[in-house]
């Protein structure tokens, strides 16, 4: 997984970053509300964990920011305010899951991975991923824009709709490898640039606005070039 952690705790931080490397996962860290709403506008990641008590904006109101914006990504929140009420309100402003401090890590891990598991299996029952004119029917499995179908081969398939699912976010060649691809290493090849190029000239070539983006030195992203 790719996850955002939202603490500013440093030893707490520390602590779950070193055991997430452990068991295979990803971090990034912040440890204040602002930044950490830049962060997760602009990149996408699979789960975000999230202290209530931030400087700046606190967590309950980043998690609220994020999702006026559109940004579903599942949510944890770790407090230590563990009371029924502080659980409710956590829950009401967007988060997935709640979990108190001190807390076990075994714990945090399991829920973390619920969390990315309702997120990969598209639990909100969206059947269709629209970016601008291009749309991705997901019962029929099939692409098309402006109206014109686009003939996609199952890996640029899956590609696109990772893309889509994340539009408007940097997404990296790691995470790229890990979801489209299901390594967890970097095999030192193209293969990426060969199935984006693919891509592009499939739903970019014919049309005046380009939507696959490369942002140099990061990634890709999925969206208008306006943007």
């Amino acid at each position: 997984m790719n996850v955002l952690l939202v603490e500013d705790d440093q030893s707490v931080a520390k602590f779950i970053c070193s055991e997430l490397e452990r068991v295979g996962h990803r971090s990034v860290h912040c440890t204040e509300g602002d930044l950490a709403y830049d962060t997760a506008r602009d990149q996408a990641f699979d789960v975000w964990i999230v202290d209530r008590m931030l400087p700046g904006r606190d967590g309950l109101q980043l998690i609220q920011d994020l999702r006026e914006i559109g940004n579903e990504t599942p949510a944890l929140v770790l407090s230590a305010l563990g009371e029924v009420d502080d659980r409710v309100k956590g829950l009401r402003s967007g988060a997935d899951d709640y979990l108190v401090k001190p807390f076990a890590m075994d714990e945090l891990l399991a829920r973390l991975q619920a969390l990315s598991r309702r997120g990969v299996n598209n639990q909100d029952g969206t059947t269709r991923l629209q970016v601008q004119d291009l749309v991705m029917d997901l019962l029929k499995q099939d692409v098309s824009r402006r109206g014109l179908a686009v003939l996609l081969q199952p890996r640029e398939y899956k590609l696109l709709e990772y893309l889509m699912r994340h539009a408007g976010q940097v997404v990296t060649r790691t995470m790229l490898l890990e979801h489209v691809w299901g390594y967890n290493f970097d095999p030192q090849t193209n293969v990426i640039d060969v199935h984006v190029s693919r891509l592009r000239q499939k739903i970019d070539k014919d049309f005046d606005t380009s939507l696959l983006l490369t942002v140099r030195g990061a990634g890709y992203r999925l969206g208008p070039e306006a943007q």
